[in-house]
């Protein structure tokens, strides 16, 4: 269902409830996410340095990859008109220039007394696991 930009009021949220969004990290993405978090550390950028790194590679920043959950959230589910509370984030595995991240997103528990919605967040490469966590979020009522 497309809700344009209203999301899912907090009273139509319910354990269970999930959603996905997935993204093709590019090259541009990774020069993009460090020309605007001001991270030019050369893991991300020098493919020089990062092959002599334990990665072996060039790898996207872990944050760039987290983006990928506020996208999620912020535009699906609950989508338009939630905020952040909290995010926790673990990092599994480094994402490279070519991987196709699926971030997803499941409703955990809902609390009236404070319109928060408690989510757990995943994020995937190939269904491999790359970044676990959960987010809280405040999610609007019905008018």
């Amino acid at each position: 269902m497309d809700r344009g930009l209203n999301g899912y009021y907090f009273e139509e949220l319910e354990a269970g409830m999930s959603a996905s969004f997935a993204k093709t990290v590019t090259e541009a993405d990774i020069f993009a996410f460090a020309g605007l978090s001001g991270d030019f550390n050369p893991v991300h950028i020098n493919e020089e340095y990062a092959a002599a790194s334990m990665f072996k590679g060039r790898i996207a920043h872990g944050m760039l990859s987290a983006a990928f959950i506020s996208t999620l959230l912020g535009m699906k589910l609950p989508g338009p008109g939630c905020v952040y509370v909290s995010q926790s984030l673990k990092f599994k595995a480094p994402v490279r220039i070519g991987d196709t991240v699926n971030a997803e997103a499941e409703v955990l528990s809902v609390n009236p007394e404070k319109k928060f919605v408690t989510m757990k967040t995943l994020c995937k490469v190939a269904g491999k696991a790359v970044i676990e966590g959960e987010a809280v979020l405040m999610v609007p009522s019905r008018p």
